[in-house]
């Protein structure tokens, strides 16, 4: 703790260095921005094109003008079985009460499935629990869908010899290695940054979600569920019980450790199994398939969300599928230090000697002595955010307006950001000013100074929250999406 409060200084960023790829056509983009255009600022607002992009893929253009995908793709979809009698167990623990010291709060209290698996609507900044359901929480949970893919946290690029070596080795090979510039034109050099990525928890210190399942479960301040023992004599008396025997033998409950073991594990069978966690049932995903057109200001969106002089948004949200055709799931799950302001509805934030560091602290240890990732954290997918009454890791905004507007003026307006003091800004004040050196100023939209435009207009920003409605699961070509799309609560047995 001590660490944390009087932090060592921090060495200097890596360097990065600039990386361009192609997304869209130069006609597509072309054409696109001039006839979309029309529809939001006027025909006579519309920007300066040159002449010969209309003339580059005039077919490709013309589809994407109207809302259409020229180049559908066949997505390769999670399987949709029967669940397993593992996963079948493992659904009426997520949604048991019971296990929680108060006997009020469950894994579906903070992963709610209408709401993307995330909070539930209306929510604080942080959720309440404990014994009482009255003590905050850190950081909002972040959401426990689309998580099927997420790989082991690793320091550098995902290959056989990253995963051969070990924590420490990475670290000591990305000491001081350049880092390719992101944007949204070119993500290919950037999943081969030699960075954090990969992991589970806003700080990736869970590799697994069995040992996800375990962080709230025993956490005070969250389901607050005691000991192993509690938790095994607690579904030792539960109707799924005999469920236990019958999979885990009959003397599993001989054992404590092993109830609550295999309690686990079921959970993460359901969370892999249920097609709830995964649906790749948005409009978006029917476009890529060809099977869906977006409407013109939703194609805006999409291609202010991908402009690098815009939102950039891709950069870290990659939307394109993968080369083996699995769909995107809207993260490039990497860690990023993006210096959003304090949040003073955290009662930890009170103590103005505290600070949560991300992957060097204070949940988690092993980096602590890394001081070059303090600030760092998880990139979360966008699917189903418009759902989330929350955003960041501390909970600070509560809107996807707010978070736009910081995305389009912390560093050309950082008064409209940041609290002011002494007639001074206070910039990263939710940062040490040892580790601000590691916020990224250097990825667009955060490359402009004080006194700039902001990237993203007023329309562009109403443009692309329509654009991430389209990654709301549940869509149908003939109703809206409903509001609980998800599994719901097992029934009460008996």
């Amino acid at each position: 703790m001590a660490a944390l409060l009087n932090p060592p200084a921090a060495p200097a960023a890596p360097a990065r260095t600039p990386r361009r790829r192609r997304w869209l056509g130069a006609g597509a983009v072309a054409l696109l921005a001039a006839t979309l255009g029309g529809f939001a600022w006027g025909m006579h607002e519309q920007p300066s094109i040159p002449p010969i992009a209309w003339l580059l893929h005039p077919v490709d253009s013309f589809t994407y003008a109207l809302g259409g995908n020229p180049h559908p793709v066949a997505l390769h979809l999670p399987q949709n079985a029967p669940l397993s009698a593992v996963a079948q167990l493992g659904k009426q623990l997520f949604f048991d009460t019971a296990l929680s010291g108060s006997g009020k709060q469950s894994c579906a209290s903070c992963h709610d499935p209408a709401a993307g698996y995330g909070p539930p609507p209306g929510s604080g900044s942080v959720m309440l629990g404990g014994p009482a359901l009255q003590t905050a929480g850190f950081r909002p949970p972040p959401s426990l869908a689309y998580l099927y893919r997420q790989q082991n946290f690793s320091i550098g690029p995902d290959n056989d010899t990253n995963e051969n070596s070990n924590l420490t080795q990475l670290i000591q090979a990305a000491q001081g290695a350049a880092r390719a510039t992101k944007t949204a034109a070119s993500t290919a050099q950037t999943a081969q940054n030699l960075v954090p990525q990969g992991g589970l928890f806003w700080d990736g210190r869970a590799n697994t979600l069995q040992q996800q399942a375990a962080g709230p479960l025993f956490n005070p301040v969250e389901m607050d569920a005691g000991s192993p023992e509690r938790v095994a004599a607690i579904i030792a008396r539960q109707p799924y019980a005999k469920d236990f025997v019958q999979l885990f033998g009959p003397n599993v409950f001989d054992d404590p450790k092993q109830v609550t073991a295999e309690a686990l594990f079921a959970i993460a069978r359901y969370e892999v199994e249920d097609p709830s966690f995964h649906a790749f049932s948005s409009k978006f995903d029917a476009w890529l398939q060809g099977k869906a057109r977006l409407t013109p200001q939703q194609m805006r969106g999409y291609l202010a969300f991908n402009d690098v002089n815009k939102g950039d948004c891709a950069a870290c949200h990659l939307d394109r599928p993968t080369r083996d055709h699995l769909p995107p799931l809207f993260t490039d799950t990497q860690y990023e230090a993006l210096g959003v302001p304090r949040n003073p509805h955290i009662p930890a934030n009170a103590d103005p000697r505290y600070f949560d560091l991300g992957l060097c602290g204070p949940f988690r240890t092993d980096l602590k002595d890394q001081t070059q990732y303090c600030g760092m954290f998880l990139t979360p997918t966008l699917r189903n955010v418009t759902r989330r009454p929350v955003f960041f890791h501390n909970g600070v905004y509560h809107s996807l307006q707010q978070v736009l507007d910081f995305y389009a003026f912390r560093d050309v307006q950082p008064e409209r950001i940041y609290p002011t003091a002494d007639d001074r800004v206070r910039k990263f004040d939710d940062l040490p000013a040892a580790y601000r050196a590691n916020v990224d100023v250097t990825d667009p939209p955060f490359n402009r100074k004080p006194g700039e435009a902001p990237a993203m207009s007023a329309q562009d920003m109403r443009d692309i929250i329509a654009f991430l409605r389209t990654l709301n699961d549940g869509w149908t070509k003939r109703q809206a999406p409903t509001a609980r799309q998800a599994s719901t609560p097992p029934a009460p047995a008996g």
